[in-house]
């Protein structure tokens, strides 16, 4: 048979241990509640519904500022939901009077969309903000709801 097999049983010894390790590693590490739903963690459903509210919805906004509303229904960004841009404004929301969104640097929100990419579709309104604008921001020129609209004075 084998000259040395007692390489052969030291090599099956470190194997089995590495799996005993592998398993408790897995049983500590992993939690109780994976693979309750497939794939997933089952306890991940109740903590995400615990944490508070953040994002308000588009129609929430759309409520209170139908000025708005009708700017961007003329303009491209009406399907844009307004949290995009602005942020989460849950508590603008419950309280809009001590709760205020603060100014948005459009220099920096635009280009999160509409900063050149060789990936983004050519039909996608695309540029290169340190060419185009100069280090304006934005809204100096552009209308941010209706974005094709210059701003009255500018051409």
């Amino acid at each position: 048979m084998f000259k040395d097999i007692e390489h052969l049983i030291r090599l099956a010894v470190v194997i089995a241990i590495a799996l005993v390790a592998f398993v408790i590693l897995r049983a500590a590490v992993v939690p109780h509640s994976f693979g309750q739903y497939g794939h997933y963690r089952g306890a991940a459903i109740g903590e995400i519904a615990s944490r508070p509210v953040a994002f308000a919805g588009h129609d929430t906004c759309e409520a209170c500022h139908t000025d708005v509303v009708d700017q961007k229904k003329l303009g491209k960004h009406v399907v844009v939901a307004c949290e995009a841009c602005h942020g989460a404004l849950a508590k603008h929301a419950d309280d809009p009077g001590s709760v205020q969104p603060g100014k948005l640097d459009t220099a920096v929100v635009c280009a999160r969309c509409h900063e050149a990419n060789s990936a983004k579709p050519k039909g996608f309104p695309q540029v290169a903000t340190a060419d185009h604008a100069g280090g304006l921001a934005c809204d100096t020129c552009h209308q941010p709801h209706r974005p094709k609209i210059e701003t009255e004075g500018k051409k």
